[in-house]
């Protein structure tokens, strides 16, 4: 059955990334030329997501118009006779459901995805941050490996890498149980005891940090519902989370595929490098002008 609704929680106002994002929201900053929240939704058609639920705020419309029908334009098109570009806007534009809802206030992404409540309803559910980018060339899309071994094993799974550890204070790290090879979870799949949001990189439990991905179930929203609001007044997921582990399984896995963090300027420049090379169309004259430069051995 897998999923079918997935949450991408859009609200932020993208600091990290100003100037460029005093004006246009940091999700439709592009990336080689689309714009960085169109790969996050189309991970999530190819994981078998139809319904999309975005959250914004007052500053984010430029998201849904993106995703919304542009008869001006698809009319333009047609006079010049520019069929390709004009079925790629037809294919963004009929990709899935998208619904969108705003977050009023920032109150952090607890309560980002507890706005996502109703629509979401009573089954297990994606959720995509933004930030985070995978691209698992050949292979399975990040979101439909999690989606797999929740529909397997139950329960929330939650997208994991390893990184140093002089890394980890970065992120949010999950203390698992060793792996039993005869336990039937397989050698990426870990039982989760606890979650650690932001640890030193002495105390933290593990090398494991969370990216941006999950597979929830709807008994996260109770959990939402009770958490008290931490740092900076914001509801934290991973409070949440912690709050569940003696009512469900909660498993990590370690995706197949490459991850990307475009929450920062170098993030963004490096990933779009990354995907430009990776096009038939752009890699030629990327790779052209990257052979000119000089750079310095520093």
């Amino acid at each position: 059955m897998g999923i079918h609704k997935a949450v991408i929680p859009a609200a932020g106002l993208g600091t990290r990334l100003l100037p460029a994002t005093k004006a246009i929201p940091k999700e439709m900053v592009p990336l080689a030329d689309k714009p960085a929240i169109q790969y996050i939704v189309e991970e999530a058609v190819e994981s078998g997501v139809s319904h999309l639920i975005v959250i914004t705020s007052r500053t984010k419309r430029a998201i849904e118009d993106h995703f919304d029908e542009t008869p001006e334009l698809e009319r333009m098109l047609q006079r010049k006779g520019d069929t390709a570009r004009l079925e790629e806007l037809r294919r963004i534009e009929r990709m899935a459901q998208i619904t969108v809802t705003r977050q009023p206030e920032p109150k952090g992404l607890g309560h980002a995805i507890l706005m996502a409540r109703d629509l979401v309803g009573a089954e297990p559910f994606g959720v995509l941050l933004p930030d985070d980018l995978v691209r698992n060339d050949g292979g399975r899309p990040c979101l439909e490996q999690l989606a797999r071994v929740q529909e397997r094993h139950g329960g929330i799974v939650l997208g994991v890498m390893r990184v140093p550890r002089d890394q980890v204070s970065r992120y949010g790290v999950v203390a698992v149980e060793p792996v039993d090879p005869s336990g039937g979870l397989g050698p990426r799949i870990h039982h989760v005891r606890d979650v650690v949001e932001k640890p030193p990189a002495a105390e933290a439990p593990s090398d494991l940090i969370i990216i941006g991905r999950y597979v929830l179930t709807p008994s996260i929203f109770g959990a939402l519902e009770r958490t008290v609001p931490g740092a900076g007044g914001e509801i934290q997921l991973t409070d949440a989370i912690r709050a569940l582990r003696d009512r469900e399984p909660i498993y990590a896995y370690e995706f197949e595929g490459e991850r990307f963090d475009i929450g920062d300027p170098v993030g963004f420049l490096t990933t779009s490098l990354a995907y430009a090379l990776r096009r038939p169309d752009l890699a030629p004259g990327v790779t052209a002008y990257l052979r000119t430069l000089r750079l310095s051995a520093s």
